[in-house]
């Protein structure tokens, strides 16, 4: 089966910084058409910063692609900062950035944690969603987190052991969590790895060498450890009582099969309180938006959302 390839590699047409508050500092970009149809673009993470690769899900010639990296990590200042680092100040950002560009309404395209940012967004702001495209769904619960420390050394139990090393299995989440805050770019790497291993259907190992890839690791781990910490839902119902406020607005949960990191029971349920969306189950993929299956169905996705009006 021929898979479609990503569209081809667009630079900004601008770009800039935005004073979120006293202290974060957003960096943002557009791309493609500056007289398109505006879609938003939600990394994951949270904390891994917007990759150039993102671009390339959207035709150029129809939508004016929007980019930012959230708070504390890409090119966001300060790096690494975790106060006033909450999922109600991004959502604040997301909206600020809109009116900042005097966009009156735009697309909203998320994966992983983005999708549980798109949702936020979208019951906060729903007049201003044009559709929502979630990729790779999580619901961002404790039983998510335990799933993600715990549960997928039962996949990945080699993985699983190099990132357990040294820590007490109990308090797995606090032991790292001193070492991230203390800067251990080494703990950094070692979350990274574990996670990126398990991301794709077929397991790809990361070599991070370099100090900005180290810095990165860090960061993105650091952030992770800190929503994890503090900001997830007591239960599915934290995020799926959401949904009634934005049911009306056109929406697609694409999700891999054999997704490891969020486990396809999580975009189930949340197409079970949202059935009007359409919900792809992608059968040979994983987690990660580059395993070609995911890939392909994205691309048809924002392909297809250029018939909405």
């Amino acid at each position: 089966m021929a898979f479609r390839k990503l569209y081809p590699d667009i630079k900004p047409y601008a770009s800039g910084y935005l004073k979120a508050d006293d202290i974060h500092t957003v960096y943002w970009e557009q791309c493609g058409n500056p007289d398109g149809v505006p879609v938003i673009v939600l990394h994951g993470g949270p904390g891994q910063g917007a990759s150039p690769m993102l671009r390339r899900f959207f035709d150029p010639d129809f939508y004016r692609i929007v980019i930012f990296d959230q708070r504390g990590c890409g090119r966001s200042e300060p790096l690494g900062e975790l106060q006033h680092n909450t999922p109600r100040h991004l959502v604040e950002d997301i909206e600020t950035l809109r009116a900042h560009l005097n966009i009156s309404k735009w697309h909203v395209f998320g994966g992983s944690w983005g999708s549980v940012l798109g949702i936020l967004y979208a019951a906060k702001h729903p007049d201003q969603c044009i559709s929502l495209i979630l990729r790779s769904v999580s619901l961002f619960t404790k039983d998510s987190i335990q799933w993600f420390l715990y549960g997928m050394k039962k996949i990945y139990p080699e993985v699983w052991a190099r990132f357990v090393k040294d820590h007490d299995f109990d308090t797995l989440l606090q032991s790292y969590g001193v070492q991230l805050l203390a800067g251990d770019h080494d703990a950094g790497v070692r979350w990274v790895n574990y996670e990126s291993s398990c991301a794709t259907l077929y397991p790809q190992f990361r070599t991070i060498v370099s100090d900005q890839e180290r810095q990165a690791a860090w960061v993105l781990a650091l952030i992770e450890h800190h929503y994890f910490s503090n900001h997830v839902f007591n239960d599915d119902s934290g995020i799926l009582n959401l949904v009634d406020t934005f049911r009306h607005v056109p929406g697609v949960i694409i999700h891999g099969r054999y997704d490891m990191i969020s486990p396809i029971e999580n975009a189930y349920i949340l197409h079970k309180k949202w059935p009007e969306s359409d919900f792809i189950i992608v059968p040979d993929g994983g987690h990660s938006a580059l395993d070609p299956a995911i890939q392909d169905r994205i691309l048809m996705a924002t392909d297809n959302a250029r018939s909405i009006r």
